[in-house]
């Protein structure tokens, strides 16, 4: 390795020129780490190894791939290959799932916050509404003030009266005496 002065910028990593997409790799990725979670894949794997047990062991030697003498050798690099792409194919899966589930979080997070928003807003204005309300006269109440104010005006009427006809009673006996 050469050494460079300059430790600012990162080294170039050379590439074979290997380029894939992603996120199609994602999507192969979590389809099979669906199929290898469901009962079908685990039914099947037990009838491939059943069959080929038995391939092994009831087949005369000569017909026989994987000898049960040998223990099965081609059997047991079969099941660690199938092992050592299934596990990171499930990681990954499960991080792409991951990271959906926190994104769906931060929406549900953020339409809860506008919700509540929302409803102290509307709270607030039902509040308003309420006290603009009381400050109304009703219709009820309205015929009792309305009562009240013909009671007050026929009373000031009678007193009215009361006094024009003192007056006039009053205007009559000055004129009458001497």
């Amino acid at each position: 390795m050469k050494r460079r002065e300059d430790l600012t910028t990162p080294r170039t990593a050379g590439r074979v020129g290997v380029s894939y997409d992603s996120d199609t790799f994602g999507r192969f990725s979590e389809s099979i780490a669906n199929f290898l979670g469901t009962a079908r894949f685990l039914v099947w794997q037990t009838v491939v190894i059943t069959v080929w047990i038995l391939l092994n062991t009831v087949l005369p030697a000569r017909f026989q791939f994987d000898p049960w003498d040998r223990g099965l050798v081609l059997l047991t690099l079969v099941l660690s290959i199938q092992a050592s792409y299934a596990a990171p194919l499930i990681l990954l899966a499960q991080s792409r799932q991951e990271r959906r589930d926190r994104v769906t979080s931060q929406n549900d997070r953020e339409v809860a916050e506008r919700t509540q928003a929302d409803t102290e807003f509307l709270a607030r204005e039902i509040a308003s509404v309420r006290l603009t309300m009381s400050d109304m006269v009703t219709g009820e109440a309205f015929e009792d003030r309305l009562d009240r104010l013909t009671e007050v005006v026929e009373r000031l009427a009678t007193q009215v009266e009361q006094l024009t006809h003192d007056a006039d009673a009053g205007t009559a006996e000055l004129r009458d005496s001497p």
